[in-house]
């Protein structure tokens, strides 16, 4: 895996994982209080978007860290996820030659 492989897999994870931290223990402006005029009552109290960031990024690099050790040490092979071959698609799987 190359460098920018390497941040893409990292920026893919951390995008994903910011999906669910932010809808996680979130309390909307309807239960907290007052409704502030021309915003949806569903709407974040307080977002505290700091807070959030930081911890996708923990998370993140937790997820990330094992996944990038694995494929570099040769535990999943790109030959190991084509599925075309594997199922019958006619050709040779990927990295072998004849």
């Amino acid at each position: 895996m190359g460098v920018f492989s390497g941040i893409v897999l990292y920026a893919v994870i951390w995008f994903i994982t910011l999906l669910i931290v932010l809808v996680i223990r979130q309390p909307s402006q309807a239960e907290d209080g007052p409704v502030v005029p021309g915003t949806h009552a569903g709407a974040p109290a307080d977002p505290q978007l700091r807070k959030r960031f930081l911890v996708t990024t923990l998370i993140a690099l937790a997820l990330w860290l094992p996944l990038v050790v694995t494929i570099l040490s040769g535990g999943i092979t790109l030959a190991d996820i084509d599925l075309f071959t594997r199922f019958g698609g006619g050709g040779q799987p990927y990295g072998t030659s004849e």
